[in-house]
């Protein structure tokens, strides 16, 4: 069933054009990501279909009737009202139900009340709407729904605007960034609430996992071309593979024929027949298929590092807490050369207070941080850059310099920089507050950069870059010789980038992790299996009517069991390995943004077989214990 129809629609600002002409559908059940460039008018399509903005030319046309909720990345909500309050508000019947009842419970004498609440209640099965509204809200860690919104934090009204939409349960929910200002654990819970719920989904993302596993379709705005692909992250990235791949074979074909047809118009017929005049028609047509050229950017960053010594950073015994909340406990640990830790843990468990301490910006309440001579800290925070007004984007690179040290001796200058950081010749002399959020963040990313830090730390770095932009960095981090800690959210990132893992667990427990994010979660997953066996076995009881006979009997494993237990360790063991090698393919400086791609949905693929197999050889494992 058709929901929203989408009819030739276009966008403009003054003499920019966003896109053109575009058309698409959106039906019941079909969860779409919309993936473009920053700056390509992501935000402004999601606008336009949730009635925000209004197109340039063409139309919206959506079902009578159907329910549209916008998640947008900086909600819209009344500052006076409390959580319950915000919720309470919507127009949806059974949140009025349940909230009338609420108020007869407050005032029991009046039975006749309490009496029709309790009947509607009945009547509309608000019961169960209840449950899941609230375990709705204690998922995205709004408990206390007395507070109200003016003291809220940027991230917990994001949360709350999502409970928001997902309570309401509208019959399209348009999402902007909906994992922004989520912790990992949240994210999961959201990938797997969308994968069983019915909901019909429109959004916009830079999460690859979540693209991977929620949606079912992506829509690609690439060159003013929409380009639709039936399938998942890994699907998508499959079929542009080969659309690339035959669009060089055509515009090869192309160049061909027009060199072709230059030399027929070169030799400037006489007879302007109705014939030749066809021909010249079809000339220009060719010609301008020929000079087509894709509008890619390909980022090459080879800024030079200033060099390390052998001294980097060390942490002696580091101890700080806030009121009731401890961050770190005596905590040590030293910095060796080419270290790349990510960090990862709950809202709230001192991740960016740990970045603080470790740069300076906040001291310890004892203990001691000791920085060798060579170091140069690059440090990306999530607060961005703040631009001076009326400054433009060429006036900000240039606060650091004119010229930018390249390797082997080279420089470029402050424009060739920005270019290759995707910003042409005419965006370098726009104003820095015209600037999507996506592209500030791009500018700021490359002021951090150009500093020519030996020491990175990236503290949710991935927030509001789009993909294009996403592989361009992990490029260049692939290739970045110093130091790199990172904060983010974004798995895909992290598990591309980085070695070992500081686990932050929350009352200053933190857990050195030798490997990546989908490491972790195996490891984690597997913790969890062996203590629900464990649990499992503990409450077994044994039946004391059975004979011995019958105890053993339960307890062996069967013939073809005992084999798949011996084959599944053969099988491990071999999925092992060919991980590890897939891994150590990593580090091979060569690859292309598409190799690298591949690889991951490789590794990906043999990550989850491992894990299937090695639960599978638990669930025996412990079949021969009992």
């Amino acid at each position: 069933m058709n929901l929203l129809t989408v009819e030739n629609i276009s966008k403009s600002f003054g003499e920019l054009s966003l896109f053109a002409n575009i058309s698409f559908g959106i039906n019941k059940d079909q969860k779409i990501a919309l993936i473009a460039k920053n700056g390509s008018g992501k935000t402004s399509i999601l606008n336009i279909l949730s009635g925000k903005d209004t197109a340039d030319s063409g139309q919206i046309n959506s079902r009578k009737g159907i329910r549209i909720s916008f998640l947008e990345q900086e909600p819209d909500l009344n500052q006076n009202l409390s959580i319950e309050e915000t919720i309470f508000a919507s127009d949806n019947e059974v949140l009025k139900v349940i909230q009338n009842y609420e108020h007869a419970l407050l005032n029991p004498e009046d039975e006749k009340a309490y009496q029709k609440a309790f009947e509607a209640m009945e009547r509309y099965d608000a019961w169960d709407f209840e449950t899941q509204y609230k375990q709705i809200l204690f998922r995205l860690k709004l408990d206390d729904l007395n507070v109200k919104v003016g003291l809220l934090s940027g991230g917990q009204k994001k949360r709350l605007a999502l409970a928001n939409a997902l309570i309401n349960r509208p019959d399209l929910l348009v999402l902007d960034e909906p994992t922004n200002h989520l912790d990992l654990e949240m994210i999961e819970w959201l990938e797997q609430y969308f994968a069983k719920e019915n909901m019909t989904l429109f959004m916009v993302t830079h999460d690859r996992y979540f693209l991977e596993r929620v949606c079912n379709e992506i829509i690609e705005l690439d060159n003013g071309q929409l380009y639709s692909y039936k399938g998942n992250y890994s699907y998508y990235l499959e079929k542009k593979e080969a659309r690339l791949a035959q669009e060089a074979v055509e515009q090869h074909k192309s160049k061909i024929l027009f060199k072709k047809e230059l030399d027929w118009m070169r030799k400037q017929p006489k007879a302007r027949t109705t014939k030749s005049k066809s021909r010249i028609d079809d000339f220009h047509t060719i010609k301008e298929k020929a000079n087509q050229r894709r509008k890619e950017h390909e980022v090459q960053l080879e800024i030079n590092m200033e060099r390390m010594g052998s001294k980097i950073v060390e942490l002696h015994k580091i101890s700080k807490s806030y009121p009731n909340k401890p961050i770190l406990d005596k905590f040590e640990y030293n910095f060796l050369k080419g270290e790349r830790i990510g960090i990862i843990g709950k809202n709230g468990t001192g991740k960016s207070t740990f970045l603080n301490i470790l740069t300076g910006a906040t001291k310890p309440d004892s203990g001691k941080v000791v920085i060798g001579e060579t170091i140069k800290f690059g440090y990306y925070t999530q607060k961005g850059i703040t631009p001076k007004e009326g400054q433009k984007v060429i006036d900000v690179i240039r606060e650091f310099g004119d010229y930018i040290p390249l390797m082997k001796g080279k420089q470029i200058s402050a424009q060739q920089l920005l270019e290759r950081f995707l910003f042409d010749r005419k965006k370098q002399y726009d104003y820095v507050e015209k600037l999507s959020g996506g592209e500030r963040k791009r500018l700021y990313l490359c002021t951090v950069l150009i500093q020519n830090p030996n020491f990175l730390i990236l503290d949710e770095p991935t927030n509001d870059l789009d993909i294009v932009t996403l592989n361009v960095l992990e490029s260049f981090l692939l290739d970045f010789p110093g130091c790199l800690i990172v904060v983010s959210h974004d798995r895909y990132f992290m598990d591309k980038i980085v070695d070992h893992l500081f686990v932050f667990r929350g009352n200053a427990e933190i857990e050195d992790f030798p490997g990546n994010y989908s490491d972790y979660r195996t490891y984690e997953d597997s913790n969890i299996q062996e203590s629900r066996a464990l649990k499992e076995k503990n409450n077994e009881t044994k039946n004391t009517k059975n004979t011995w006979k019958e105890e053993e009997t339960g307890k062996k494993l069967s013939f073809l069991e005992q084999k798949e237990y011996k084959q599944l360790e053969k099988e491990i063991q071999k999925l092992e390995t060919k991980k590890e090698e897939l891994q150590n393919k990593f580090t091979d400086t060569s690859l292309s943004g598409d190799d690298i791609a591949k690889l991951s949905i490789e590794l990906k693929e043999i990550t989850n077989a491992i894990e299937e197999k090695t639960e599978r050889w638990f669930e025996l494992s412990m079949a021969m214990d009992d």
